[in-house]
C-alpha cells in the first residue's frame, strides 16, 4: 500500500467532518452558552432571559460557523413559515435597498427569510404574489408609499408593520417612523439662518403620509418666519422631473427663489442641473437642499446639503417590530431620529 493510500482514509475522514452539518450544539460550544440560550437568541426570544453580550456571541458564532437552523422541522413544529414579506414602491431606489439590507440582517439573526416585493409602477394595486399569502408568510412590513399594494394581502389577516406611516392608522400592528417632520424643520432652520426668505419647495407628487408630513412641517416652519414666501412646485422623483420643476420655480413671474428645497436627493440633483443651465451658481445665486443622503449627495458638485435618514436601522426596526408582534407582544410605535448634513450646496442668501 502506498503512502498516499495510507493517508487517504484520514483525508476522507477530514472531508466528512468538514461536510458535517453545523448544529446548535456547535454554536453553543463556540459561544460558551447553553443550547437553550442559542435557541432563545436565534428565535429572537432572548430579551430578559439572555444578556445582550451573550446574545451577540451566539449570533457571531452562528455566522462564523455558517449555522443554518432546520427551518422545515421548525415550521412543522411551530406552524410558521419563518418568512416575512417586505413591500416597497421600487427596487431602483438606494434608500429602499438599504431598508431591505437592515431588515434581512435582523431577520437572519432570528432564523427568518425576507421576500422583497416591489409595488408595480411604484405605487398602486398589486396582486397577491403567492396565491395564498396566509400559507406562505408569517407577516408583512410595508412602506406607506406602497400601501395600495397591500389590498390583496389584507384579507389574509397577517400581522402588518408599516414604515413611514400615520401612527393613527389602525391597520398596522405597529408603525415605525423616521422623524421626517424634524428633518424638514432642520432644513427650514438652516436656510432661515442663512437669510433665505424666498423659497421654492420641489414637492414629491406622491400621495403618501411621509411626503405630506414634510410638506406640513416646512409650511409651519416658514409661516412662523415673517417675510418668508414659499412656492410649492410638484414633481416626480427623478432627475429629469427635478430639472423641469426647478426650471419652473426659477423662471416664474414671481421674484426668483434664493433656495430650492427638494423632497429627495435625486430631485435635488435635477435642480442643480437646472440652475447651471440657467447660468446660476450653486450656492452663490441659489441654494439647494435634498432629503435621504444617498450616495448621489456627494457625487454632485457642489456636494448636497441634505437630511440623512438611517435606512438600514429603519429596516431593522421594522423587522424587530414584526418579530415582537409574532411573539404576541404589543410593539410600541417608534420614531428614529434624522439629521441635517450641511454641505456646499447651501450658502448665504444673495443680496
Amino acid at each position: 500500500m502506498s503512502s498516499n493510500d495510507a493517508t487517504r482514509p484520514a483525508a476522507d475522514a477530514g472531508r466528512a467532518t468538514g461536510a458535517a452539518r453545523v448544529t446548535s450544539r456547535d454554536v453553543a460550544r463556540a459561544a460558551g452558552v447553553s443550547q437553550a440560550a442559542v435557541s432563545l437568541v436565534l428565535g429572537d426570544k432572548w430579551r430578559g432571559r439572555v444578556s445582550a453580550a451573550k446574545a451577540e456571541s451566539v449570533r457571531t458564532a452562528a455566522r462564523d460557523l455558517g449555522y443554518r437552523p432546520n427551518l422545515a422541522a421548525r415550521s412543522l413544529r411551530t406552524g410558521r413559515t419563518r418568512t416575512a414579506l417586505l413591500v416597497v414602491p421600487a427596487l431602483t431606489t438606494e434608500f429602499f435597498a438599504r431598508v431591505h439590507t437592515g431588515a434581512t440582517r435582523t431577520a437572519a439573526d432570528a432564523g427568518f427569510g425576507v421576500v422583497l416585493y416591489p409595488s408595480p409602477e411604484g405605487i398602486g394595486p398589486a396582486p397577491d404574489p403567492f396565491g395564498s399569502a396566509r400559507t406562505s408568510l408569517d407577516g408583512v412590513i410595508a412602506s406607506s408609499m406602497a400601501v395600495d399594494a397591500l389590498a390583496a394581502l389584507h384579507d389574509a389577516g397577517l400581522p402588518l408593520v408599516m414604515l413611514d406611516n400615520d401612527p393613527a392608522d389602525d391597520r398596522a400592528a405597529a408603525t415605525v417612523n423616521l422623524d421626517i417632520a424634524g428633518g424638514a424643520r432642520q432644513v427650514a432652520a438652516h436656510l432661515l439662518a442663512l437669510g433665505h426668505r424666498r423659497i421654492g419647495h420641489l414637492a414629491a407628487d406622491v400621495d403618501s403620509w411621509t411626503f405630506a408630513e414634510r410638506g406640513r412641517a416646512l409650511a409651519d416652519a416658514f409661516a412662523a418666519a415673517p417675510g418668508t414666501a414659499v412656492r410649492r412646485v410638484p414633481t416626480a422623483l427623478s432627475v429629469a422631473a427635478g430639472l423641469t420643476a426647478a426650471h419652473t420655480a426659477l423662471t416664474g413671474p414671481e421674484p426668483r427663489p434664493t433656495a430650492l428645497i427638494c423632497d429627495d436627493d435625486v430631485v435635488a440633483a435635477g435642480a442643480c442641473k437646472a440652475a447651471r443651465r440657467l447660468g446660476l451658481r450653486v450656492p452663490e445665486d441659489v441654494s439647494v437642499t435634498g432629503f435621504d443622503d444617498l450616495a448621489l449627495a456627494v457625487a454632485v458638485e457642489p456636494e448636497l446639503t441634505t437630511v440623512r435618514l438611517p435606512a438600514e436601522e429603519f429596516g431593522a426596526a421594522g423587522m424587530r417590530a414584526l418579530l415582537d408582534a409574532l411573539d404576541g407582544h404589543r410593539p410600541t410605535a417608534r420614531t428614529l431620529p434624522v439629521g441635517l448634513v450641511p454641505r456646499g450646496s447651501t450658502g448665504p442668501a444673495p443680496a
